[in-house]
Formats: C-alpha cells, structure tokens, sequence
C-alpha cells in the first residue's frame, strides 16, 4: 500500500474578546468543531489555501499574520496522516453567508466553550494551535518557501 498523507491549511483568528472563530461542520456523520481548516487543492499555494478556506468556511475573509507551525496527526478513525500547516490572522470583514458543503455554522468561541466541547473537536490539533498561538508562538509568514512556476 502506498503511503498518502495529505496536505492541509488551519486558520487561528481571534476577536478583540478572546473568542476564536469556529466552524461546526458535519464529518462521518458526526457535528465537530475546528478551526476554518481543509486541504491543499493540485496548483495551490500553502497561505492561498489558507485564505480561500477561511473565505469559504466562515464567510470571513482574513489577513494572514504569523505561520504557527507543521502540525501532524494520524487519524484514528481513517489511518490517514495530516500535514497540518496552521496561520494565526485577522478577520476582516464578513462577505458572504454562502459556506461550503457540511459547514452547520461559522461561531465564536471562547477557550473554556471548547474545552467544554473537547469530545466534538475534529482532531486533538485543534486545541493545541491555539494553545500554540496563546503562548505566543509565532513565524513570519516568509518561513514557507514555495518554488515558482516559471512561465510557460
């Protein structure tokens, strides 16, 4: 069998009263909570996927700030290893109440409201990003070097 692990993009955003923005979505049949979060599209660059997954699973359209980190996670439930690159950003400002498929809800949510919902979060990451972004980890945005493709 070939190994496949899969490339993945995770947005920490956090308002001016310590809540963090969240998305309750549906996954095998369960209603999680994560951070605006998916996968790396063929062609795409790291810090796009990034942007286009806030926009698209929470309406928000954000500024990156600070990359937090490569975080991996094998999933119990499927076998399949995350590569996990997470940003800390700003929201900007909501534009659109369209989000993506399996999205129940974008929220804001406090520390303690997830911690009081640690069984329905998608991966153990989730919490470890932001606890990473509260202790104050932080890389410039620069720390991912992606090649360019030269013109044809």
């Amino acid at each position: 069998m070939t190994w496949t692990p899969h490339a993945t993009v995770a947005v920490v955003v956090e308002d001016d009263q310590g809540r963090f923005l969240m998305v309750e979505e549906s996954s095998h049949g369960q209603i999680v909570f994560n951070q605006p979060a998916g996968h790396v599209e063929e062609d795409e660059r790291i810090l796009d996927a990034a942007l286009r997954e806030a926009l698209e699973e929470t309406g928000y359209q954000v500024r990156p700030d600070y990359f937090l980190g490569l975080y991996t996670f094998t999933a119990p439930a499927n076998g399949v290893t995350y590569y996990r690159f997470c940003f800390a950003a700003t929201a900007l400002t909501r534009i659109t109440d369209n989000l993506d498929d399996g999205i129940i809800a974008a929220h804001w949510l406090t520390v303690d409201q997830l911690k009081d919902r640690q069984d329905q979060l998608r991966s153990p990451l989730v919490l470890k990003c932001i606890e990473d972004y509260r202790n104050g980890r932080r890389f410039p945005l620069d720390v991912i070097v992606e090649a360019q493709t030269p013109p044809a």
